[in-house]
């Protein structure tokens, strides 16, 4: 899952690398215009918003953010811990507030919690297939043993997993995984699925020829026809 950080401090390698750790992809900027322009132009399952920014202010991205009736979560960090920069936080969109300093396992709880409720993770635990993957945990079983998974390997069947029943072209995938300057091989998605089917069982990722890849909902009865 792809996350936007906005932040122009130290603070912002600090939360890029903690999100980094916990499974996510995360591009970084460092003012508002430049998170104005990403906003508009890429895909975030999240945004971590510092308040006070050059070019441009945090508030007014969010006010434009929301503008474009973008509907993902924001987090609001920021020195100001005033009540009153609260409520204008809040009052502009954000869907969650927390102070400098922090603790970056606070941080990453509330951000899986808003993607959650977001709708974006619809339940703690994800499954199919006998297949159960815990977001909070970074936990994957098969026929309640657990399997063992690099990083991109568990993105990429999360990413299915939340999409059960979508077919997901190659590009949507690796939108998903890999953030700005991160070098992808041509084929990153096809080996990573082709070790998951390794894994898990050959049927659990269905290749859906010239359009992309599948995991069926849990209740999906199992066709041939498979590649």
């Amino acid at each position: 899952m792809r996350v936007l950080v906005v932040e122009d401090d130290l603070v912002g390698y600090a939360v890029q690398v903690g999100l980094k750790e916990a499974g996510y992809a995360v591009d970084w900027v460092k003012d508002g215009v430049s998170a104005d322009h990403a906003l508009a132009n890429e895909s975030y399952v999240l945004v971590v918003l510092d308040i006070g920014l050059p070019r441009m202010s945090g508030l007014d991205v969010l006010k434009r953010l929301r503008q474009r009736d973008a509907v993902m979560p924001v987090i609001i960090l920021t020195a100001m811990d005033m009540v009153e920069d609260r409520i204008r936080g809040l009052d502009a969109g954000a869907d969650d507030y927390l102070p400098k300093p922090f603790d970056m396992g606070e941080l990453i709880a509330r951000v899986r919690s808003l993607i959650r409720r977001a709708g974006r993770s619809p339940a703690p635990l994800l499954r199919t297939a006998g297949v159960v993957l815990e977001p909070a945990a970074h936990q994957v079983t098969y026929n309640q043993q657990e399997v063992d998974l690099t990083a991109k390997e568990f993105s990429v069947l999360h990413v299915l997993m939340r999409n059960a029943g979508k077919v997901l072209s190659r590009s949507q995938i690796e939108q998903q995984l890999y953030a700005w300057g991160e070098e992808v091989a041509s084929n990153a998605v096809e080996v990573h699925i082709h070790h998951l089917r390794r894994k898990l069982f050959p049927e659990i990722i269905e290749t859906v020829r010239g359009v992309g890849y599948l995991i069926a909902g849990s209740d999906h009865q199992k066709a041939g026809g498979r590649s």
